[in-house]
């Protein structure tokens, strides 16, 4: 009975100091309440808190530790997704003040999975990390042909593009997008990543890939340090 009263018992967010309240919210993501990201992000606003501190503090430094975690053994994909789902509500209630106030994102990503494969449980959980870690991604969904990764990088002009496969028969379909950006003399302007289950660093280097990422955690890791390094070599 002790027990159930326990489980019952709910914080206060309201009542916590700055510092408390984005710790919680760091729990609260790893433990998927939304409600309560939801909530923690209201409060943190109703003190005057920029959208960008509250994205940064709250939401993007609890997914990181997320991100660890999954990348380590010690959370598994549902339970990511659970995060990825509290960070969106999150996310909801930033993005149009972060719009107003003319913040840039940390980078912006085009994903996809690639032509043939109609597999995207993986690149959906890219997608929620990458926007985890601070970037815009455009998602163009599954089967997606050259074509319309031609389109969405004229398009959005992204930093990154990354592709996915789940079958080792719709791998080979990276490297005929590659291919065609090399020969459209486009290659230089994107960083690419490459990721699925069938990969491996090998086949990333061979299609000519910049970096191939074993899963959503190493993916955003991966895409944080690529732009970091193509905006140093810029300057």
């Amino acid at each position: 009975m002790a027990e159930d009263q326990n489980i019952e018992e709910e914080i206060d967010l309201a009542s916590l100091s700055d510092d408390d309240l984005t710790a919680q919210m760091h729990d609260d993501l790893y433990d998927g309440l939304a409600d309560e990201i939801a909530e923690g992000t209201n409060i943190l606003l109703g003190r005057d808190w920029a959208p960008s501190r509250v994205l940064n503090d709250a939401l993007v430094e609890g997914m990181r530790v997320v991100g660890i975690d999954f990348r380590d053994g010690i959370l598994f994909v549902p339970e990511v997704l659970l995060a990825a789902n509290a960070m969106k509500a999150g996310m909801a209630i930033l993005r149009p003040l972060l719009a107003e106030t003319g913040a840039l994102p940390i980078g912006k990503v085009v994903i996809g999975t690639v032509k043939g494969d109609i597999h995207d449980i993986g690149k959906n959980l890219v997608g929620m990390m990458l926007e985890g870690a601070g970037f815009e991604v455009i998602d163009l969904g599954i089967n997606t042909d050259v074509e319309e990764f031609l389109g969405a990088l004229d398009e959005h002009k992204p930093d990154i593009l990354g592709m996915s496969a789940l079958l080792t028969t719709t791998m080979p379909y990276m490297k005929v997008v590659i291919d065609t950006l090399l020969s459209k003399s486009l290659r230089e302007e994107y960083s690419v990543i490459v990721g699925g289950a069938p990969l491996n660093e090998e086949f990333g280097e061979a299609i000519g890939a910049d970096a191939y990422c074993r899963d959503a955690a190493v993916a955003a890791e991966t895409a944080s340090r690529l732009v970091a390094e193509r905006r140093a070599a810029a300057v």
